[in-house]
C-alpha cells in the first residue's frame, strides 16, 4: 500500500536549522514500515523569509512562489539523506513532476518530491502526488498536532477535531486561504476539494509525536485529526 506523506518545512527546520533528529526519527518510522511512501516536503520558515524578501524587492507574486519552491527542495534533499543513512532505496534524485512519480514509486520503497510549481502549495502537491501514485491514505506532518477551528497558538480555547467530515474540512480551509506564497492555514482549498474527490483518508498529526505519525500511516487512532 501506497502512504503520501505531507512533511511541513516546519517539521523539517523549525528554528532557522535543520532538525536531524526528526529526520532521522522519520527515516526509521518509513524503514519500520511495510508500506511504501511517496513523501512531499514544504519549506517551513525559510520559504516564508524568501518570499517576503523577493517581494520586499519587487518580485511578482509568480517570483516568490518559485523562490519558496527552492527551499522544499533543499528540505527534500535532507530529507533522502536521512532515507539512505538509514539504509533506504530512494528514486535517485528529487522528482518535479506527478507523472514522472509513477514508474519510481512502484520501483522505490519512497519517492520524494519537493514544490512543483508556482501558485500551488505543498498540500496541493502532496495531493496530486497521491492521486498520481494511487495512494488512498494521506498523513499531513506539521508544527500543529491537529486541525483546530482557530490557530491554538493565539486562541488558547480554540477547538480541537478528532475528526471530521469532507465537506467540514473544506468550509474551514475557505475561510483561511489566502493563496500567497508562505502564508499559513490549515490545509489549501484546492488540497482539500482534491482529497475529497478522491476520497483520500488524510490524518493531521504533529511531527514532535512519533506515535501519532506511525498510527496514522498506518490508519489507527491517535491525537490528531482525521478526515474521511
Amino acid at each position: 500500500m501506497h502512504v503520501v506523506l505531507s512533511i511541513g518545512g516546519s517539521a523539517i527546520n523549525p528554528k532557522g536549522e535543520p532538525d536531524l533528529d526528526f529526520l532521522r526519527a522519520m527515516a526509521q518510522i518509513i524503514k519500520k514500515s511495510k508500506n511504501n511512501f511517496g513523501i512531499l516536503t514544504g519549506g517551513g520558515s525559510m520559504a516564508r523569509v524568501y518570499a517576503k524578501a523577493a517581494r520586499e524587492l519587487g518580485a511578482s507574486e509568480y517570483e516568490a512562489d518559485s523562490i519558496a519552491i527552492t527551499s522544499t527542495r533543499q528540505n527534500a534533499q535532507l530529507l533522502i539523506a536521512a532515507l539512505r543513512g538509514a539504509g533506504l532505496k530512494t528514486h535517485n534524485r528529487i522528482i518535479t513532476d506527478f507523472e514522472e512519480a509513477k514508474e519510481p514509486a512502484v520501483e522505490n520503497k519512497v519517492v520524494v518530491m519537493g514544490g512543483t510549481i508556482p501558485g500551488i502549495t505543498t498540500d496541493t502537491d502532496a495531493v496530486l502526488l497521491a492521486e498520481a501514485i494511487g495512494a488512498k491514505r494521506l498523513v499531513n506532518i506539521s508544527n500543529v498536532d491537529a486541525i483546530y477551528d482557530t490557530d491554538p497558538r493565539k486562541n488558547p480555547k480554540a477547538r480541537k477535531y478528532a475528526k471530521m467530515s469532507y465537506d467540514e474540512l473544506n468550509k474551514l480551509a475557505a475561510e483561511s486561504d489566502k493563496r500567497t506564497a508562505g502564508t499559513h492555514f490549515v490545509f489549501d482549498m484546492l488540497a482539500c476539494k482534491l482529497i475529497a474527490r478522491s476520497k483520500i483518508e488524510t490524518h493531521f498529526v504533529s511531527g514532535k509525536n512519533k506515535k501519532d505519525i506511525e498510527n496514522a500511516i498506518e490508519g489507527k487512532g491517535h491525537n490528531g485529526t482525521i478526515v474521511k
